[in-house]
């Protein structure tokens, strides 16, 4: 019998934790389980929140987030899984910065650590106990793993810049003279 090796298992507690997590706030805000608001509360908070559109962002984060978790969880596709959740976290910590770092006063922390994780998962690979490992690693080679996370940092700025300017313009009011 073969012995289990603890990074792969180390990988796979992580994978599990994570993925759950992420899958379990995704959703919440597609279809409104574990107490979540569903897309339309979470369509009305992306619109408070500045995002635009709205419903695009709702459907965004939480394909992101319970997507990306599922997918980190079985450890499928993993570059892309890790990316498409890390970016997600991104746009979470746009939102909480305001309220500094730590997560008891509103802040960035847990969205963060989050991101850094799946960010982590998605560079490391899921190890030997995964589908990625099953199905030959067909879905995380290196190019998936460079082309994932430039794409999902690109969305990121993208998505987050478009929030900030959107912001300041209504701060400066309809004529930019800061009525």
């Amino acid at each position: 019998m073969a012995c289990i090796n603890r990074r792969d298992f180390g990988l796979l507690v992580l994978r599990v934790g994570t993925g759950a997590v992420l899958a379990a706030h995704g959703s919440q805000k597609l279809g409104g389980w574990f107490g979540g608001c569903g897309i339309q509360g979470t369509t009305a908070a992306m619109e408070a929140m500045g995002f635009h559109p709205p419903k695009h962002s709702a459907l965004a984060a939480g394909l992101g987030e319970a997507g990306g978790g599922l997918l980190l969880a079985l450890g499928l596709a993993t570059p892309a899984a890790g990316a498409a959740a890390a970016g997600t976290m991104a746009g979470a910590v746009a939102v909480h910065a305001p309220a500094g770092f730590f997560a008891m006063g509103g802040g960035y922390e847990y969205p963060a650590f989050l991101g850094f994780t799946a960010a982590a998962i998605g560079v490391t690979g899921a190890g030997r106990y995964s589908l990625d490992h099953a199905t030959c690693h067909v879905l995380d080679r290196p190019w998936v793993v460079a082309l994932a996370f430039a794409g999902s940092a690109l969305a990121a700025a993208a998505v987050v810049g478009r929030r900030a300017k959107d912001q300041a313009a209504a701060q400066s009011g309809p004529e930019g003279d800061g009525a």
